[in-house]
């Protein structure tokens, strides 16, 4: 296929687009944490944003890595509405996407050979049940003998007898489900639902529009990246290479993730710090309330002992006596 997604360090392969999709996350975070809302509404001012997305999925699609390219669209996306982008916007964009779709068939001639052929078989997996449908077709037979309650661990026989393919990563809930069951499967659904209902808490009490993005965009992806897994290991779309996250094998995308949830517990911490009014608040003070209490020290100065001045700040006493002289 001609790909080029990992780059050899000697010790260690590295996978540039993992890294992309934090720092994706962080620099739209950034950008919009130092617009106003006024400005984030103004057409003009979403060029360099949206520039910020397309190029880097562009260049992950010319790979070819279509998954990973998506994935770098849909955060873009999904910031963007965060920061408060007009729904009519976005409502444009799906209409000049519809429109596109009516250029469907030259799309079709500009896809490669492979991803002709995952589309395909996501249609209809038994038209080439030995070749490209294998993945798929064997991943519904685990997921299926399964059960309800599994059939014990390590004792799955399609991912142990080599009949599931890269078992270890992009295939590892089937391998999971195999052995847990349904119940297994739900169980680690409501772990992910409780990391992403967490997260999100944490971005909305956060006291910044930096770490509410942030916070906001790095649970986006999270939730993209297990939902892509699981859709595609049970047929609801064509296979793309996305791991499970925390569960799949893998370097670059463990560190990236570990990494990512880091930065969600530093907005967390940050936050916890400045109510508590702990050295975060004392050490960085924000620049207008600092003018504003300097102007109001200044006031307390200005005014007389008198505890009821009067509007040119001589108290009504001190006025009689002056008038009675």
């Amino acid at each position: 296929m001609g790909a080029q997604r990992w780059i050899d360090l000697g010790f260690f392969q590295f996978q540039p687009t993992e890294l992309m999709k934090l720092g994706l996350v962080l620099v739209l975070a950034r950008h919009f944490h130092a617009m106003s809302q006024e400005q984030v509404r103004k057409p003009h001012r979403l060029a360099w944003p949206v520039l910020l997305g397309v190029v880097p999925a562009l260049l992950v699609a010319k790979q070819p890595d279509l998954g990973s390219a998506l994935l770098l669209l849909t955060l873009t996306g999904a910031l963007l509405f965060l920061a408060g982008v007009r729904l009519w916007k976005f409502a444009a964009v799906v209409a000049l996407v519809l429109a596109a779709l009516a250029a469907l068939p030259l799309a079709w001639s500009r896809l490669r050979d492979y991803q002709k052929q995952r589309v395909l078989v996501f249609l209809d997996p038994e038209k080439d049940p030995l070749g490209s449908g294998y993945h798929i077709i064997q991943s519904k037979i685990a997921l299926g003998s399964g059960g309800i309650w599994g059939k014990g661990f390590m004792q799955g026989t399609q991912s142990y007898l080599q009949f599931l393919p890269e078992k270890q990563t992009d295939f590892i809930f089937t391998m999971y489900a195999e052995e847990f069951g349904l119940a297994g499967g739900i169980v680690l659904l409501a772990l992910y639902a409780a990391i992403l209902v967490y997260g999100t808490m944490i971005a909305l009490v956060a006291r910044s529009q930096f770490g509410r993005l942030l916070a906001s965009g790095i649970m986006v992806a999270f939730w993209v990246y297990a939902f892509i897994n699981m859709a595609m290991v049970t047929g609801l779309i064509p296979v793309v290479g996305e791991p499970l996250p925390f569960v799949s094998y893998g370097g670059s995308a463990l560190v990236s993730l570990l990494v990512s949830f880091g930065l969600v517990i530093n907005v967390y911490v940050s936050t916890a710090t400045r109510r508590s009014g702990g050295p975060a608040t004392r050490a960085g003070p924000e620049p207008g309330r600092t003018r504003r209490a300097g102007r109001r020290a200044s006031v307390e100065k200005a005014k007389p002992l008198s505890t009821s001045p009067g509007r040119l700040g001589i108290s009504p006493a001190r006025s009689r006596n002056r008038v009675g002289a």
